[in-house]
């Protein structure tokens, strides 16, 4: 019976003394992390100081050693086909942790520190599924592609206001005559061998017109011609810059109208009119000319004067909705109908 503790105790011993021999690497390897079990320098047989294009060279060795195609062409060995597959599959996985460096630094760490586990398995998913493709070129990509919609969206607004315009009664009129007058439409109509269709001429003396408008007429608003200075690209490229002069036009307004004490001018009386109509200045260049002058003969860049403006609009606005048909049809579909039931039309 004293045998056994005895026995149980040299077993142990055996047992630690066998795990001290191990190196320090092969007790930190994890399966599921890297080559698993087997330390990836010798699966492809060099040393931890080799390199790439040692490492390199080794992994073609051994691949076209154990390469699939070359083991498919010889029957006798399909029994060991597998196998051979498995460790080309080891040598590859294997070439790809020692070939980068920052993969080749984490594993040189695990092998250094096997007790810290968590951080390995961190590390070693983290970079399996972070993207290959660089974050800042899909950031770019990304703007680029957005600038361009933007753009070409933006010119066909534009060429649908030019169209539109084209067939409004008093614009076209004044661009005809401005045709004639710079002798344009006469090119249109000639004689003998230049001579051409109704249809062709009919569709040049439209252009004509067009560009006319597009010359003379200053759309402004969300129809605006675009500019290429507007898009999204070049309003990154250009922040920096945007923000330097928002601080120097704010030093300058706080010095000039708050410590000097100096009276408004047309454009910033009509800039603090647009910061209380909570207009973009897109929106405030859309308005016409004669709107803008009531603005300022009422004085609306005055905080008191803009919100008795504002109760004089309110209280319009209630008078034409109370005598508008269409509001008056859809108040009294609320009182008898409401939104909340069904009605079925008789025939």
């Amino acid at each position: 019976m004293a045998a056994g503790p005895a026995s149980g105790r040299r077993w142990l011993l055996c047992v630690c003394a066998a795990l001290a021999l191990l190196p320090r690497a092969s007790r930190g390897l994890t399966e599921g992390l890297y080559c698993g079990r087997r330390v990836c320098y010798e699966v492809l047989g060099v040393s931890r100081q080799a390199s790439k294009a040692e490492i390199a060279r080794a992994y073609r060795q051994l691949a076209r050693r154990y390469h699939p195609d070359r083991l498919r062409a010889q029957p006798a060995a399909q029994g060991g086909s597998q196998a051979a597959h498995e460790k080309f599959l080891l040598i590859a996985t294997a070439y790809e942790t020692l070939k980068d460096e920052e993969t080749r630094k984490d594993y040189d760490y695990m092998l250094d520190h096997p007790e810290e586990y968590y951080r390995h398995y961190y590390h070693y998913y983290s970079r399996r599924l972070t993207p290959k493709v660089d974050v800042k070129i899909v950031i770019l990509v990304t703007v680029c592609a957005i600038s361009v919609f933007q753009f070409f969206s933006w010119w066909s607004s534009y060429n649908e206001a030019i169209n539109y315009l084209a067939t409004v009664p008093k614009y076209r009129i004044q661009a005809t005559e401005i045709a004639r007058q710079q002798g344009l439409l006469n090119k249109t109509k000639e004689k003998g061998k230049n001579r051409r269709s109704k249809e062709e001429i009919r569709e040049e003396e439209e252009e004509i017109i067009k560009d006319i408008i597009k010359n003379k007429i200053d759309i402004k608003g969300g129809y605006q011609k675009p500019k290429i200075y507007d898009i999204l690209l070049f309003q990154i490229l250009l922040a920096p810059f945007y923000l330097c002069k928002y601080i120097v036009w704010y030093c300058w307004w706080i010095y000039c109208f708050s410590i000097k004490g100096q009276e408004y001018g047309v454009e910033e009386k009509l800039y603090i009119i647009r910061r209380y109509m909570k207009m973009s200045q897109s929106q405030f260049d859309s308005l016409e000319d004669h709107q803008k002058e009531t603005f300022l003969e009422r004085q609306l860049w005055i905080r008191e004067n803009y919100e008795v403006y504002k109760r004089e609009q309110e209280e319009e606005l209630k008078k034409k909705m109370a005598l508008d048909p269409r509001w008056k049809r859809y108040r009294r579909w609320m009182k008898n109908e409401g939104p909340g039931r069904l009605t079925f039309i008789d025939d």
